[in-house]
């Protein structure tokens, strides 16, 4: 969860298990700069349904499969698994800013199944959240990056959770890590340009303005 649809980017080096290990990455156009805060953008996927642990409210008993972490000091991802929480934990600590989508109702929830951390000790801007504060509803990550960037999420949770089953993590990997980066893209974005995009029936495209400032969120820490 490359960049997608030509947009944003990654270049450096990529981690392939825990913090260990690195892999080298092509650069891309229109990377974020590797200087100035600390900015992680993170997105996990998990064993078990809402369905099979009892509904979204427990969401702690889901289990991580697979977290991915975008790290802009490094330009590039790093993936965790089950046994890295604690180095996964480590890395979102280390930054001055979190971004995810929909990261603080449910992801965040998902790791207080491992750890007594406060989540809310975490500098974050989740664009679910932001979005829902201005329009007083929710819009899909995959709607937004449609018309946003011209980039489709590239499959969904569902399958996430079949290929856990199947042992898998490597599908897992590759789709959460794509989703992290189209999260990347279209937090970038909305940092360039003061807006997103997303369309909505019979009303056609939306425009969602935004007022990010990096230096702002940085120093909400």
């Amino acid at each position: 969860m490359g960049g997608r649809g030509g947009k944003g980017g990654t270049s450096g080096r990529k981690r392939r298990e825990g913090r260990d290990e690195w892999e080298e990455e092509e650069g891309e156009e229109d990377a974020p700069p590797e200087q100035g805060p600390h900015v992680v953008v993170f997105d996990l996927e998990t064993q078990r349904s809402a369905a099979e642990v009892g509904g979204w409210n427990k969401a702690h008993m889901m289990g991580m499969s697979v977290g991915v972490v975008w790290d802009s000091r490094e330009q590039a991802c790093a993936k965790y698994f089950e046994e890295d929480i604690d180095q996964l934990l480590e890395h979102l600590q280390a930054a001055d800013l979190v971004v995810g989508f929909n990261i603080i109702g449910f992801d965040y929830s998902v790791l207080r199944g491992y750890s007594p951390f406060d989540f809310r000790t975490l500098n974050t801007l989740d664009i679910l959240r932001e979005i829902h504060q201005r329009l007083r509803y929710r819009v899909s990550l995959d709607a937004l990056g449609r018309a946003t960037l011209d980039a489709a999420k590239s499959a969904d949770g569902l399958d996430a959770l079949r290929w856990f089953k199947e042992g898998r993590l490597d599908l897992i990997a590759e789709y959460c890590q794509k989703d992290v980066e189209l999260t990347r893209d279209l937090f970038y974005f909305g940092l360039r340009e003061s807006y997103l995009l997303f369309d909505r029936r019979n009303e056609g495209r939306m425009r969602i303005p935004l007022d990010w400032k990096l230096e702002d969120l940085v120093a909400r820490k």
